[in-house]
């Protein structure tokens, strides 16, 4: 197998969770990373892990120079700028063999657009990184009822949720710089997996047409006197300012084309779930047959005491984004393959290596970024957004929330 050598441009959470990932992926290795911290760690545990003898390299130039591909793994609010860099060093000559963005795409519909319109010219496959469409036990929940389906028809109803306490980063929840709160964060995931489930087996990603979106946005915790010091003093990100949404619920309706069936996918997120660490709860409902996913669900449980809860300092050494070092503690022991992210770098390899996008593409990412500016909006104007009404289209163009226009509290309010 052809050895696919990686470029890393950001060396946080989703770059060090990610090469975690590829300890499990053959055909892949880092090469190389740049970004403004955590490269140097992020390089030697690469090369402490057989992942390669990657380098970090001072710019983007010079890590496409070395690299096959290149991912995107920095933060939203430069995509756009680092996308552009990667461009101009394909046109010098740099000979990539395709380009990874984590999601999302963009903070806006424009900002998104901008990104598919930027590697065009260039002409080389791309990977939208959504990890939980490529979790397996959707995938084989979807590939069991595979005869279900053709005698008793597709999934009608789809519910997908996560929650977690909140993001590791400031930037996460400044919604100026990440383009939002929960439901730009995460909403984005939900939404994703639930336009999957719905999708008949065999048919492209983007079979079933969107319909309508109604949605809520709302700050639970996040906005209270005490956690908003908190978050304040912990992260710089003053709420009674600039508040953004951690909590948000909303339903998609979706329309098959070939039968003009109706089906329905409903999201739910937030940053208030304090309890083992972060879920994924996904089902799906057919005539006749279910499914149900929640990544708590383990074969492992630990239990730590008061008296023996000093000796566990760290929380997440059990699972991402836990809160609890004592009491019975959920422990995933393979989070990264868990959660869909081995899989997706397998896809993405696969793909790449036979020249060709991955199941997700940078276009997909942009279906995507619409529907959660679509919640956005109906969140706003408190009314169901008609995805086909072709002045909707048009607005989606331009239209940016007041959460991520800093403007938050005249939709959210505070407590």
């Amino acid at each position: 197998m052809e050895m696919l050598k990686l470029g890393c441009i950001g060396a946080g959470f989703i770059g060090n969770f990610q090469a975690q990932a590829m300890k499990m992926v053959r055909g892949v290795e880092l090469a190389g990373v740049y970004a403004l911290k955590g490269a140097d760690k992020l390089a030697q545990f690469a090369r402490d892990n057989g992942l390669g003898d990657c380098r970090v390299y001072p710019n983007v130039k010079e890590l496409c120079k070395n690299s096959a591909v290149v991912a995107l793994f920095a933060p939203n609010y430069v995509r756009i700028e680092l996308t552009e860099q990667i461009v101009e060093a394909v046109k010098a000559g740099a000979e990539l063999k395709g380009i990874i963005c984590e999601k999302p795409l963009g903070r806006t519909v424009a900002e998104a657009q901008r990104l598919v319109e930027l590697v065009s010219p260039i002409k080389l496959p791309t990977a939208y990184f959504e990890n939980q469409i490529h979790i397996k036990a959707i995938k084989n929940a979807r590939s069991q009822l595979e005869p279900v389906q053709k005698t008793m028809g597709p999934v009608a109803l789809a519910r997908c949720a996560e929650e977690h306490a909140g993001p590791h980063e400031p930037w996460f929840w400044d919604p100026i710089r990440q383009g939002g709160g929960v439901l730009s964060d995460m909403g984005c995931h939900s939404i994703a997996v639930s336009w999957f489930v719905l999708t008949p087996v065999g048919k492209p990603v983007t079979f079933l047409e969107p319909v309508w979106v109604t949605a809520e946005t709302a700050l639970l915790k996040w906005g209270r006197d005490k956690y908003r010091r908190e978050l304040r003093d912990r992260m710089g990100v003053d709420y009674g300012k600039t508040p953004a949404e951690d909590f948000c619920t909303g339903t998609i309706k979706f329309r098959h084309p070939d039968t003009n069936q109706m089906v329905i996918g409903q999201f739910t997120n937030s940053w208030m779930y304090d309890k083992q660490g972060l879920r994924l709860m996904m089902d799906g409902l057919g005539p006749g047959y279910a499914f149900e996913v929640n990544s708590l669900s383990s074969p492992l449980e630990i239990f730590i005491s008061d008296a023996a809860a000093a000796a566990a300092a760290d929380a997440e050494s059990a699972l991402e984004k836990a809160t609890a070092t004592r009491g019975l503690l959920t422990v995933q022991p393979n989070e990264v393959d868990l959660y869909g992210y081995v899989d997706e770098l397998a896809d993405m390899r696969d793909a790449f290596l036979a020249g060709r996008d991955a199941l997700l593409n940078w276009q997909y990412g942009l279906e995507i970024t619409k529907l959660v500016q679509a919640a956005y909006m109906s969140a706003e104007r408190h009314k169901t957004i008609y995805l086909t009404d072709p002045a909707i289209q048009k607005e989606l163009k331009s239209y940016q929330s007041l959460i991520a226009q800093g403007k938050g509290a005249e939709v959210l309010g505070l407590l």
